[in-house]
């Protein structure tokens, strides 16, 4: 059925699919001040808070995070089991850095400080991007400050970059988490995608596949635009199905009836 949609449209590959090149993804204008501002930041040696609601761009801003950051002064380590208990967290942060994790926290955690420390003195700054960070255990989340404070809290030798649901900023707020949220300086909110922005996101994605045609109704995108409530995660995966249904139905347009019934059969399921 993949195939059949794709030569239906004349698509080079899968329009709407997260493999895509780290340089090639697509960020409305509404959003590119939050990547700026977290690059601002990060350069600063600041670390950085980045929430919003599932499906609306965190991974994307992140993604371009790492690809914008330069490999010159900067040392970037993705984190993403945020579930662990305190010395398991630092075990993993140990393996993402290439150190043999020791037994006890309090070694594992000497460690990655005494790394952090060492690549202070080559002039690299070591960025930790924590996602899901929602998730993070509360004995986790009580003990990231720490590793934050360098010659009596004195010298800025890491940034942490927390990301997460919204809910992250709640339990942040609280006084047990107010050490480390102090300390999260820079402080940034991903909201949903606009009309205009979903509409740009599905011209540049097929474009980006070979299609320079309107192969949407502007109908069928303000549909799927509040289908998918500004989610572009969403968006990717109402799209593909409206465009196999379109082949399906033998079509060289999607139009309004044809994302009625995806959007219906998704109901039934």
């Amino acid at each position: 059925m993949s195939a059949t949609y794709l030569t239906t449209f004349q698509l080079k590959h899968p329009p709407f699919t997260k493999e895509i090149e780290d340089s090639e993804l697509w960020v409305p204008p509404s959003k590119q001040s939050v990547v700026a501002d977290a690059m601002q930041a990060i350069d600063a040696h600041e670390s950085v808070l980045l929430t919003g609601e599932q499906g609306v761009g965190k991974t994307c801003i992140t993604r371009l995070l790492r690809h914008r950051l330069p490999q010159a002064g900067f040392r970037l380590t993705y984190c993403h089991n945020a579930t662990l208990g305190r010395r398991d967290f630092y075990r993993q942060l140990c393996v993402a850095l290439g150190l043999s994790p020791a037994a006890t926290a309090a070694a594992v955690f000497y460690a990655v400080s005494t790394h952090v420390e060492e690549l202070g003195r080559e002039r690299v700054h070591p960025v930790f991007l924590l996602d899901e960070s929602h998730l993070l255990r509360q004995d986790t989340l009580e003990h990231l400050h720490i590793l934050l404070n360098y010659e009596w809290d004195s010298r800025a030798l890491l940034s942490l970059v927390l990301v997460g649901l919204p809910e992250l900023q709640t339990r942040l707020e609280l006084r047990t988490n107010r050490s480390l949220y102090s300390r999260l300086t820079c402080r940034l909110s991903i909201g949903a995608a606009q009309p205009d922005d979903t509409a740009e996101y599905i011209r540049y994605r097929l474009a980006r596949a070979g299609c320079e045609n309107e192969i949407l109704t502007s109908d069928a995108v303000a549909m799927l635009h509040e289908a998918a409530a500004g989610s572009l995660r969403d968006i990717d995966r109402i799209a593909t199905a409206a465009l196999r249904m379109a082949a399906k139905r033998k079509k060289k347009l999607v139009e309004r009836d044809t994302l009625a019934a995806v959007l219906h059969a998704e109901v039934e399921e």
